[in-house]
């Protein structure tokens, strides 16, 4: 039995502003995607032929396919599923432009996949939550104790996630969040504690950070 890794990589990164897909900007002289992809190393149809060049240009041996991406993310999430190897006991979902997760949320997901189905990724809410009305006034203030904001990798035993994508499926449900299909089931994932260094580069200023940190992460 083995564990894959999911990377979806075929947004376009509309919220960058940029010439090229937010994943194929380069980070310390390296695609965004090829740094997420070096972490489980020790898409769009356009981008196919992008992604498999830089999977043999960076050596990335561990990648065993490269999946045309859907219309969004979920049906991108499904495409991959269906390629995986039915030796796949865990997977792991992981957004293309997270590059600093560490090795220590990786194994902790899938461990804490193997004893309670599925595992999230996640790290307090620091700030105050408000709720607001339709008007644009505060409504209320959300006690933030028990939120956690959702991080990737969300790690799963394969065929509950792929029979949450299937029920997904059945009930015209659209999610950008993969917990949140397997929730439906009545499952309740295991929290992993992430790391708020575990950002997801989707604006310039994310980009902008993302370099600043780097260099003390060795990209």
């Amino acid at each position: 039995m083995s564990t894959s890794v999911v990377i979806p990589a075929a947004g376009s990164g509309s919220r960058m502003g940029a010439a090229v897909s937010k994943q194929l900007l380069l980070l310390q002289g390296k695609p965004i995607l090829v740094l997420t992809a070096e972490c489980f190393q020790h898409c769009h149809k356009r981008h196919l032929e992008t992604v498999n060049t830089l999977v043999r240009e960076y050596a990335l041996t561990k990648v065993s396919a490269v999946v045309v991406g859907g219309a969004n993310r979920q049906k991108s999430v499904m495409n991959a599923l269906a390629a995986l190897p039915s030796s796949s006991a865990i997977v792991l979902v992981h957004d293309a432009v997270r590059p600093f997760v560490r090795e220590r949320m990786i194994l902790e997901s899938i461990d804490k996949a193997r004893v309670h189905r599925a595992a999230v990724v996640a790290v307090p809410v620091k700030d105050t939550i408000k709720r607001a009305a339709a008007e644009g006034f505060i409504e209320t203030t959300i006690d933030r104790t028990t939120l956690w904001a959702a991080q990737t990798p969300q790690a799963f035993q394969t065929r509950l996630l792929v029979e949450a994508y299937e029920r997904a499926e059945q009930d015209g449900i659209l999610a950008t969040d993969d917990a949140s299909l397997v929730e439906r089931m009545g499952i309740q994932p295991a929290i992993v504690m992430g790391s708020y260094e575990n950002i997801k580069i989707t604006t310039p200023e994310d980009l902008d950070l993302a370099a600043a940190m780097s260099g003390r992460f060795g990209a």
